[in-house]
């Protein structure tokens, strides 16, 4: 298990927030289904550093931001279509298109490994959100692990309703009808191309907010704020960070 301590934090952390992380930074560092360890943790570290990219900051800015054209500024040797997804994504993620998504993959970017970095900044920016939020430094990164990605596309992944393919409610085989079958939201599936990038990543989220089941739950008191508070503030963070969704 990767070690995390957050005992500079300035208020109580719960125990299942910190098994969360732990697990997170552990995946991070870990070979995935299409990248290794040290792509995902370059990916972690080019998260960090597209908040100091004068071409994202230039691109932000920009009432066109597609028309806004230069060079990253990088801190690892990652293709150019894997680093411009990751800084759009730290960045400007409320104004990603399709068309740009398809020119990443013919860029050279497959279609699981566009998902599965996906999966890895957002996790990066889940992790270091908290921390800023809590009043802490961001974590280290951790060192990555050896060994390679298995590379195993699910056989009922297609191209659907979504950008990429994904595993659609009505092709989830029984092993992950709770995970992706009927019933479930289609921002669960979202990296469904990636099984386990999607679970991974829900299972930050189950900690971070609530888990599938307690969403539906709402008699129920399950954080040490009521439901209601909890959604007001995540409406308000939606609106700021100009969710779509």
């Amino acid at each position: 298990m990767t070690a995390v301590s957050y005992d500079d934090a300035p208020v109580p952390i719960r125990q299942d927030l910190l098994n969360a992380h732990q697990r997170a930074w552990q995946r991070i560092a870990a070979p995935g289904t299409w990248l290794t360890g040290e792509t995902r943790v370059a990916t972690a570290r080019e998260v960090r550093n597209a908040r100091l990219c004068p071409l994202c900051a230039e691109r932000k800015a920009s009432l066109m931001p597609y028309g806004v054209i230069g060079t990253h500024d990088t801190v690892t040797d990652l293709p150019e279509a894997q680093v411009e997804l990751i800084h759009r994504l730290a960045t400007d993620s409320a104004r990603l298109k399709q068309s740009w998504a398809r020119e990443l993959i013919e860029g050279g970017l497959s279609e699981e490994e566009y998902v599965e970095t996906v999966g890895v900044a957002c996790t990066t920016i889940s992790l270091d959100t908290f921390a800023h939020a809590v009043g802490m430094a961001i974590r280290e990164i951790p060192a990555a692990m050896p060994g390679e990605p298995n590379r195993i596309r699910p056989a009922e992944a297609r191209q659907g309703d979504a950008w990429l393919p994904w595993i659609a409610a009505e092709d989830a085989n029984e092993a992950d009808r709770d995970t992706f079958g009927p019933g479930i939201s289609n921002i669960r599936r979202a990296l469904s191309l990636v099984p386990d990038e999607a679970r991974g990543f829900f299972d930050l989220v189950g900690n971070q907010y609530l888990n599938a089941e307690q969403m539906k739950d709402f008699a129920t008191r399950f954080r040490a704020i009521t439901r209601a508070q909890i959604e007001l503030i995540a409406g308000r963070i939606s609106a700021i960070n100009q969710c779509a969704y």
